[in-house]
């Protein structure tokens, strides 16, 4: 904390007045990059149909699949790097700041949708849509990464809109 205060020329203090925490600061950086990177797209154009909208956002969670030689190196890279012995905490702390972000985004999706009548439920069964389809998302992620039985993007986008659908019933 002390370093990033001083590189931004400013006092430790302050800056533990912004960002009490070293988790906080990582959720703020990380945060304001993931969100610079996701878009909302057209999830509030009520002439596109629902699922549609939605399903165009979630694909963008989605990472771009790797030339299949180097995908299961990259993979174990990053899982070694973020959770393995020597994993860093700020790898684990970034990792969560991300995951945490995307959840908030794809709720925030799903709140759009149950505003104009699409979707049912309370705020915690929106919450758990959300982790449901986060869920999928990660599966597809995985399979892009692990290429045992690599699907192509017309099988990914089936699947991701079964997850859709499942959610906005």
């Amino acid at each position: 904390m002390r370093a990033v205060a001083a590189r931004a020329g400013i006092g430790a203090s302050t800056l533990r007045y912004y960002f009490p925490s070293q988790r906080d600061l990582y959720e703020a950086v990380f945060g304001a990059a993931f969100d610079a990177t996701l878009l909302d797209l057209r999830i509030h154009d009520t002439s596109v149909p629902p699922a549609e909208r939605l399903a165009e956002c979630l694909a963008q969670l989605l990472p771009p699949a790797p030339p299949l030689e180097q995908a299961v190196e990259r993979w174990l890279d990053v899982i070694t790097a973020t959770f393995g012995p020597g994993g860093a905490p700020e790898a684990r702390l970034a990792w969560s700041a991300v995951s945490r972000r995307a959840r908030s985004r794809v709720t925030a999706w799903l709140a759009a949708l149950a505003a104009e009548g699409a979707l049912t439920g309370d705020v915690a069964a929106v919450e758990r849509r959300a982790r449901l389809l986060l869920t999928v998302v990660d599966g597809l992620a995985l399979g892009r990464l692990v290429p045992i039985e690599r699907l192509d993007e017309s099988q990914e986008r089936s699947v991701l809109d079964d997850a859709v659908a499942a959610v906005l019933r």
